[in-house]
């Protein structure tokens, strides 16, 4: 659907891991090709940063450099993308996406999808629902002359993840741009306004990014492995700290309960936007 041929933009904001597909996106290829268990790389990863007082990510940024290059495998763009061709996701995840566009779209309603993850942009960009965001706002890796990764380009932890939720609200998509992000443009002109948003995330990294959607307006979502007996229970507390505004299954299929909460959510939108254009004097 065309911008000029809808009545507002919703924002739908996912995180990856945990979120879309189960575990972390490094343990389906890279983290056996470098021949490490995953209890063996997150450890040495995670005792790495409490060992210098670093950044997590930025951590596991450089073991993976590190552990690639110990085992002579490729750190090319391309060797990432093909990494994130086996990542399995959730049940319903390759279908959710038109037809969520497609219930919208009914209402003349645009949906734009967005990734804010503290994974690797990488090995999301070759996911086979890649195409289906319009940015994908994750770690990422400079390259060389040669097309080798050698340095981190974007490392997303849990308080920067923020930063993304307030370039969709203004649309900016840089990265790279800290002066449109931070000009003063009034709520109601911004692309997408925070009551216009629906966050999904996992767990305590998305926290800041749920709790900041939902006191802006917008609803966020916690959602749980199905397969996983306790998850609802270890998420219960956020809903009853008031972080989130809802708790579901990873489950993504139609008529699942994460099918009809977003539903729900749209027509929620939907039903306000009426209301307040009608609050509007001739």
């Amino acid at each position: 659907m065309d911008n000029t041929d809808c009545r507002f933009t919703i924002a739908l904001i996912y995180d990856f891991d945990g979120t879309l597909a189960p575990g972390n996106m490094q343990e389906y290829d890279f983290i056996p090709a470098v021949g490490k268990s995953n209890k063996e790389f997150w450890s040495e990863a995670n005792s790495l940063a409490e060992q210098q007082d670093a950044d997590m990510v930025l951590t596991y940024m450089a073991r993976m450099i590190q552990a690639a290059r110990s085992k002579g495998l490729s750190l090319r763009r391309e060797a990432f993308q093909d990494s994130g061709r086996r990542v399995t996701l959730f049940a319903g995840v390759r279908e959710w996406f038109s037809r969520i566009n497609a219930y919208a779209a009914a209402r003349n309603i645009r949906i734009l999808h967005y990734i804010n993850s503290s994974g690797l942009k990488e090995i999301i960009e070759g996911t086979c629902i890649a195409h289906e965001f319009r940015k994908i706002y994750a770690c990422s890796f400079l390259y060389d002359i040669d097309g080798i990764a050698y340095w981190p380009a974007v490392a997303v932890n849990y308080t920067n993840k923020t930063q993304f939720i307030f370039k969709i609200n203004k649309g900016v998509e840089s990265v790279f741009d800290a002066k449109l992000v931070n000009r003063y443009i009034p709520e109601d002109e911004r692309p997408v306004p925070f009551r216009h948003m629906i966050y999904v995330g996992d767990g305590t990294t998305d926290i800041p990014c749920m709790r900041l959607v939902k006191n802006y307006g917008g609803h966020s979502i916690a959602v749980y492995n199905p397969d996983q007996k306790n998850g609802q229970k270890e998420l219960a507390s956020l809903i009853h700290d008031n972080r989130v505004n809802h708790v579901c299954p990873a489950d993504y299929t139609a008529g699942s309960e994460m099918d009809r909460l977003v539903k729900t959510i749209i027509d929620k939108m939907d039903v306000d936007d009426r209301l307040e254009k009608m609050k509007v004097i001739k």
